[in-house]
């Protein structure tokens, strides 16, 4: 079911599987938080094994997808307390990728009660330098005022999508997905605001944890997912052999086991 969801200033495009399946272990729903490369079509290739099982709620972050661009400052991890609010959600097994692992953090810091257990894909976490390529953003506002829309996503095949060939014409899913979503870019800067650095508090996460890095990601992603899953207690880290940063869409078999064996862990 779809459904608008009503979050400060804003809203939000949601979709709720529905209840359950009979028998699942735990019944705890599952929610899946897109990157920042993608909105939350790259969740496409694991949604119908998950939905088969689980209850799965997914959502598009503002500007992106089926979601309004925002008209006011706004907050990640607020929007995403607005949305299981909203689905009457006490807890859930949050599943994050990239900018959507770095909301996960962020709520099972602010609100550990509420977080059940985190599966987190090439994560981003708040308060680690040096995770953006160095001049990246000043080239987007070149091409971007050139009016090269194509360029940026060129440039970004070649950050983040070197395990599908790294440019559109080798990569036509990922360069579609990333194309759609530079609207949200543009839209969000300078309303979205960065949530509380989690980084150096990684160490306080009590949620059972699954951290699954892309090897053929950029080296300063893999830097930091390492730190980060050694700072997170017990977290269990995952090293995708054949995954850049849209893992769904180069292992979605392996996405699926290992979301599957998480929320397992979290259900007992």
């Amino acid at each position: 079911m779809e459904t608008t969801v009503s979050v400060g200033n804003g809203e939000v495009w949601a979709e709720d599987s529905g209840t359950a399946a009979a028998g699942e272990a735990g019944g705890l729903p599952l929610v899946l938080l897109h990157p920042g490369v993608a909105d939350s079509a790259v969740w496409d290739p694991v949604l119908p094994t998950l939905t088969a099982r689980h209850r799965v709620i997914r959502y598009d972050a503002r500007g992106f997808g089926r979601s309004p661009a925002p008209t006011a400052p706004y907050s990640q991890v607020e929007d995403l307390t607005a949305v299981l609010d909203h689905f009457g959600l006490d807890r859930a097994v949050l599943v994050g990728s990239s900018m959507g692992g770095s909301t996960s953090i962020s709520l099972a810091l602010a609100a550990p009660e509420r977080v059940a257990g985190l599966a987190l894909f090439v994560p981003g976490v708040t308060g680690y330098d040096g995770l953006m390529a160095p001049g990246f953003f000043e080239r987007v506002g070149e091409l971007a005022a050139a009016g090269d829309l194509e360029g940026i996503v060129r440039l970004g095949l070649g950050l983040w999508g070197l395990a599908g060939g790294g440019t559109p014409e080798a990569d036509p899913v990922a360069a579609d997905l990333l194309r759609a979503v530079l609207p949200a870019w543009f839209a969000s800067a300078g309303l979205q605001r960065e949530d509380a650095p989690a980084f150096d508090r990684l160490g306080e996460i009590t949620a059972p944890a699954l951290l699954a890095l892309g090897e053929q990601d950029r080296v300063e992603v893999v830097r930091c997912n390492e730190e980060m899953a050694a700072r997170i207690p017990g977290c269990s880290l995952v090293r995708l052999a054949g995954s850049d940063h849209y893992p769904t869409l180069r292992e979605p078999e392996a996405v699926t086991r290992l979301i599957e064996e998480l929320h397992a862990e979290a259900a007992r």
